[in-house]
């Protein structure tokens, strides 16, 4: 009898252990499900747009949780978006890392105009400021550089996009060349890294081509890389991203203002008559009605020479007004004058940006151009109404 008694207390055990394990596994089944949970497993999930979580692009709205549904709203700024069914797997499959039991229901919505935070298709940027000219050689680039380091400085988070397809500068500005992006993958599809310079963002076509090659493309080329400069890249959050667009009124010039809408346009001009000339038709295009880009201000660069060893004198070498005269036309200000230093040509072939050096001269130049600028995106996004990307022209 011994051995069958063992059998059946050993047998009674193991039942035991069965009905133990089944009312664990109820249990489980009726696990408290906790919103913090749900919400910290979403972060895992990537807004194919920008690369940010879905969280912090705060897209998860009406999150609810009765027993084991879990339903919430996923709003895209288009119910045509691409990415929407994988965007929907990935947060199911997220929330199901943490909660198997948990039945998920998402709804997706297109954006409402109380919910939405920008028309931009860079919602994490605030202000986008395209520096502009009306012909090359007034030193362009070498504003726009500054004028970013000057803004970051200030506190601001800043990145730079080089628009200028045939002639791109910056990455020999920024000591960036030979370098190339980085390509990472969102929902199977690339996305580019930028790269960085002194804690700035910074794309350009310089990191794909090699510094040789000439760049021959017809307008819907130019288009298409200044489109996917913009939506194929992971821009993390700014307060700034300066433009540098090629100088003249074109293909670049029409895709950007068609492709996210620009807070304000920087003119840069010289003294000069000439260069006032092309300017004032610079301008004029981003003031036509159907543009209706504010002008932030206007940068007189080479204003007059000033040799290290005689920092109190100055040469017209171009003349004088060119800046002001602008302004005027303009119906803005004169952001600052940039004297002809020796510095400023050094540190734009060295890759030491100016205002990083030790010359006080361009250092306080740059400088409060970058203040003069903060001051007028504050007061533009004050007094006006947010700047439209422009419809499609004829």
């Amino acid at each position: 009898m011994q051995p069958f008694v063992c059998k059946f207390v050993v047998a009674q055990a193991l039942a035991c252990t069965r009905i133990s394990d089944f009312s664990r596994l109820k249990s489980n089944n009726k696990m408290t499900i906790d919103t913090k949970t749900i919400i910290k497993a979403l972060t895992r999930v990537l807004d194919p747009t920008t690369g940010q979580d879905i969280i912090t692009r705060s897209m998860v709205r009406d999150l609810a949780v009765e027993g084991n549904n879990i339903n919430f709203t996923i709003e895209l700024p288009s119910l045509k978006s691409e990415y929407k069914s994988e965007l929907n797997f990935a947060c199911i499959a997220a929330i199901q890392e943490v909660y198997p039991q948990a039945n998920v229901n998402i709804h997706l919505s297109a954006y409402t105009e109380e919910s939405q935070q920008s028309t931009s298709v860079l919602p994490q940027i605030r202000n986008i400021i395209a520096v502009a000219s009306g012909k090359g050689g007034v030193g362009k680039s070498t504003v726009a550089v500054n004028l970013a380091l000057g803004l970051q400085q200030l506190g601001a988070k800043v990145g730079i996009l080089d628009a200028d397809l045939y002639g791109p500068s910056i990455p020999t500005m920024l000591g960036l060349q030979g370098r190339r992006p980085q390509i990472e993958y969102v929902y199977d599809k690339p996305k580019i890294v930028p790269l960085e310079a002194y804690g700035m963002q910074v794309v350009s076509i310089g990191f794909i081509v090699e510094p040789e090659q000439a760049v021959v493309l017809r307008g819907p080329r130019l288009s298409g890389v200044i489109k996917q400069f913009v939506q194929d890249t992971m821009w993390q959050p700014l307060d700034y991203l300066i433009v540098d667009l090629p100088p003249g009124t074109g293909d670049i010039q029409l895709t950007l203002v068609q492709t996210v809408p620009i807070t304000g346009a920087v003119m840069v001009t010289t003294p000069q008559e000439v260069a006032i000339v092309d300017a004032v038709k610079a301008m004029n295009m981003f003031l036509l009605p159907q543009i209706n880009v504010p002008i932030l201000g206007v940068v007189e660069n080479m204003s007059w020479f000033t040799p290290k060893e005689l920092p109190d004198n100055k040469y017209l070498l171009f003349g004088e007004g060119g800046g002001k005269k602008l302004a005027k036309l303009s119906r803005s200000v004169l952001l600052g004058q940039v004297p002809i230093v020796q510095g400023i040509r050094e540190g734009g072939d060295t890759g030491k940006p100016a205002i990083l050096g030790d010359e006080p001269i361009t250092k306080e130049a740059f400088l409060n151009i970058a203040k003069n600028v903060a001051r007028q995106v504050a007061l533009r996004n004050e007094m006006m109404e947010p700047t439209q990307v422009v419809k499609m022209m004829q």
